[in-house]
């Protein structure tokens, strides 16, 4: 159960149509500069932590431009966008304080990251830092409590006559090194004995650590006096990536995508329709559940214009749409179509428009392209509505809402919105269920085949052709991938008291 996440969910806009990269650090780059990742040589594989690789310093970050219009920038948890010079971590590309790791992951207990590049090159160092130093008096500590812990020591300390932007990037609830995937507190999962697979339990107990942690630090801003002037965004960079048949390469979490096919590092629905939730008491609508398209560089545009800034003064070359409109007064969408991604190298591609998606060439060679994460309706609790009322998310909108007369979602509202976002395919699918296009391109009509179960590329050549030709353009502007062979020998934490750092002076 998520009571908090729902409670914020069911009071503000679910976005049930929000495109993410496949994988985190090409979506990362996508929210700070607002542009596609082929257009700075990002869309490729995540960065490596020995890799001498960033997003490059031409490039302009979200904070950057919100310092711009008198905020304060403060960014918890994982960075995953460069550090092996010290250019590319973020207090130099706009943060003013930064409490977190810079690598893709760590344990969640001891802060470790364990790298293998060969079968004789691994390497291991602590990844916890404030601002520029090693944060070893946290080891022990779990690191969603951690963070949270830091979220509401900046709020408590935010000057109420400055405005803050608080990018806080979660560990939770990827998975930590290998021999340590899933860890929580043992009070935690003890609290879902109902779920028989012991890795799902453990799963369980990570998800209700976030979520808790979302209750916190809503109700802190609540109390500060923050929360009626707040927008709040709760989202996630990429679809799970989950262990049917031990099929999912890297770190799985044993989290569900379902009923969408696709893992994370796919181009299917389940890699990159991502969730999203937007909240704010600036809103002039009733909650709704919107199916209006966005991609996760909307955002550098969006919050912008949100901050107060004008949109039309931002770079021309900026892919992101600014999408405040449509989010405070429900106006359609300023973006007809997506691009998901283009990777020159794994000769991948996939682009959305309208109702239609297309899908060029394999994503893992074909061997996650089933469906994932199915859990039986007899192993899952009945929904708890009584649980998100008594949350403290609920409670501090309530309490907002009673102060300002906003809308404020009943149980029975709360249902209609459950019913609306929820999606639903009609047969029972599962992980061994073949591509519908082994062989050819992938054209799907999202919105009559929402699972993308029937190909229809050559019964609607007219179609098929127009998105190939937008993909052609976009393959035109693209910008090679950047990425660069690790550098084990200088890159080594041994170098720097066993603590990943830059390398690179």
């Amino acid at each position: 159960p998520t009571p908090n996440i729902d409670a914020l969910a069911y009071n503000g806009i679910i976005l049930n149509s929000m495109y993410a990269q496949p994988v985190c650090t090409p979506s990362r780059s996508a929210l700070m500069t607002g542009k596609y990742p082929i257009h700075n040589g990002m869309q490729g594989p995540p960065i490596l932590a020995a890799e001498p690789r960033g997003v490059p310093l031409t490039e302009r970050f979200l904070p950057e431009y919100l310092r711009e219009l008198g905020y304060s920038t403060k960014a918890i948890g994982k960075w995953h966008l460069g550090f092996f010079k010290k250019e590319y971590t973020p207090l130099y590309r706009g943060f003013d304080s930064h409490f977190g790791y810079l690598a893709g992951i760590v344990s969640y207990y001891d802060h470790v990251l364990n790298d293998q590049y060969s079968r004789y090159a691994e390497l291991s160092g602590h990844d916890m830092r404030r601002n520029s130093s090693s944060a070893w008096d946290t080891v022990g500590r779990y690191a969603t409590d951690l963070f949270t812990d830091e979220a509401v020591r900046l709020i408590e300390n935010q000057p109420l006559n400055k405005p803050m932007f608080l990018y806080m990037a979660h560990l939770a609830v990827h998975s930590g090194n290998r021999g340590k995937l899933l860890e929580a507190p043992q009070e935690t999962i003890n609290q879902f004995q109902y779920i028989s697979d012991p890795n799902r339990r453990t799963y369980a107990a990570m998800v209700k650590k976030l979520d808790d942690s979302v209750g916190t630090v809503i109700s802190t801003l609540q109390k500060r006096g923050m929360l009626d002037n707040s927008i709040i965004i709760f989202m996630s960079d990429n679809g799970a990536p989950t262990v049917e048949y031990g099929r999912t390469p890297g770190y799985p979490n044993w989290g569900s995508n379902y009923p969408f096919r696709g893992t994370k590092h796919t181009l299917w629905e389940g890699g990159v329709k991502v969730p999203c939730i937007i909240w704010s008491p600036l809103f002039q609508q009733n909650p709704r559940v919107s199916l209006q398209l966005m991609h996760i560089s909307d955002w550098l545009p969006t919050l912008y214009t949100a901050a107060g800034g004008d949109a039309s003064r931002l770079p021309l070359n900026l892919d992101g749409i600014d999408q405040w409109s449509m989010i405070t007064h429900n106006t359609p969408s300023r973006r007809s179509s997506v691009l998901i991604n283009i990777d020159e190298e794994r000769r991948n591609a996939a682009i959305r428009k309208g109702p239609w998606k297309l899908i060029i060439g394999k994503s893992e060679n074909g061997t996650m392209d089933g469906y994932y994460g199915q859990i039986q309706p007899t192993k899952v609790p009945p929904f708890n509505f009584n649980a998100i009322v008594e949350s403290k998310t609920y409670q501090s909108l309530q309490q907002l809402s009673r102060n300002s007369f906003l809308p404020f979602s009943s149980t029975f509202k709360m249902r209609s919105l459950r019913q609306q976002a929820t999606i639903r395919c009609g047969v029972n699918l599962g992980p061994m269920s073949p591509s519908p296009c082994p062989n050819g391109p992938c054209l799907f009509n999202l919105e009559n085949d929402p699972c993308e179960q029937v190909n229809v590329a050559y019964s609607r050549q007219d179609i098929s052709s127009q998105l190939y030709d937008l993909l052609k353009f976009y393959r035109s502007t693209l910008v090679p991938q950047i990425n660069k062979p690790v550098d084990v020998l200088q890159a080594d934490p041994k170098r720097f008291n066993d603590t990943w750092a830059p390398w690179i002076f």
